[in-house]
């Protein structure tokens, strides 16, 4: 089943006439994703591996009903993209671009907030619910169908943590990549909700890192409303404060954000976290035994 995206989800690709959306795009449909459209404007009229290429995403809305849109553009032009995509009514936006300006995303975030339309990203490697749907940078051959939601700040995380789980007989549901810059769509506390409305998915695996304070707002809520065991881990746990450590969230500053901080709020709200890279799958799996779902969660 899976959240936000699926075998029913048609999808747009902005700037689909790109060397690496054209790239990712054939991942996706080699992965069964439904994409029925393209834009890049002033290009209306070509295709892109048997896609139709429209000038706007609104065309591309009125012509195939697409509901979800995943944008490959540079970064002077990807603000703009999210504002389009939600002009012209989709559910959900997938951003991969990097390097958007900070005062880019803070325009993006005021114009989205009284639209329907939902943002993951940017600078992140986007959503993928397994044996349905793909949009990002996901490899697909990590992923096994399965019962385990992920949710990661981290792009290189997200794909760790997932290979971990399969090779340990653990499928997923849907693993989500959020990003890692301090303005951004989607956080933590909008997926876990998702996730524990799910009926597929019995277990969430969480992983953060050093920076801003959305781990220990998770870790209030989860305490408060999940019903579901979480497992966690944060990254950049040697990181020396005031040292930027990949993403331009992950700062660490007046005295807030350490991974110190969020293991405590994470361990007071009952989550278990994992003490180091290697031993995330491990840990999960003690979780899942210990809430007594591992047999429905272990599929091989």
């Amino acid at each position: 089943m899976g959240i936000f995206v699926g075998k029913d989800s048609k999808v747009v690709v902005q700037g689909i006439t790109g060397k690496q959306a054209t790239f990712h795009t054939q991942i996706m449909k080699d992965y069964g994703t439904n994409v029925v459209a393209g834009v890049t404007p002033g290009r209306a009229g070509e295709e892109v591996l048997g896609i139709p290429v429209f000038n706007t995403v609104s065309d591309a809305v009125e012509a195939t009903g697409a509901n979800v849109s995943v944008i490959y553009v540079p970064a002077r032009f990807a603000a703009d993209s999210v504002i389009e995509a939600a002009d012209a009514g989709v559910d959900l936006v997938v951003c991969i671009t990097e390097n958007i300006p900070v005062m880019d995303m803070i325009r993006v975030r005021r114009y989205l907030k009284d639209k329907k339309t939902k943002l993951i990203g940017p600078n992140c490697p986007g959503i993928l619910t397994v044996d349905e749907c793909r949009l990002g940078l996901l490899p697909t051959y990590i992923h096994k169908k399965g019962h385990v939601g992920v949710i990661s700040r981290s792009g290189t995380l997200t794909y760790e943590v997932t290979y971990q789980l399969t090779m340990a007989g653990i499928g997923q549901t849907t693993c989500i990549g959020i990003g890692g810059d301090p303005v951004k769509g989607m956080d933590f506390i909008e997926v876990l909700k998702a996730f524990n409305e799910d009926e597929d998915t019995l277990a969430v695996m969480m992983i953060g890192e050093i920076g801003g304070t959305a781990e220990e707002e998770a870790a209030e809520w989860i305490k408060e409303n999940m019903k579901k065991p979480v497992v966690g881990f944060i990254s950049g746990q040697q990181a020396p404060p005031g040292k930027r450590m990949g993403h331009a969230g992950a700062i660490i500053s007046g005295g807030k954000g350490t991974a110190k901080d969020k293991i405590k709020a994470l361990n007071a709200a009952g989550i278990e976290v994992a003490d180091t890279v290697a031993s995330m799958g491990q840990l999960a799996v003690k979780v899942l035994k210990e809430h007594g779902i591992y047999d429905k969660c272990h599929t091989c």
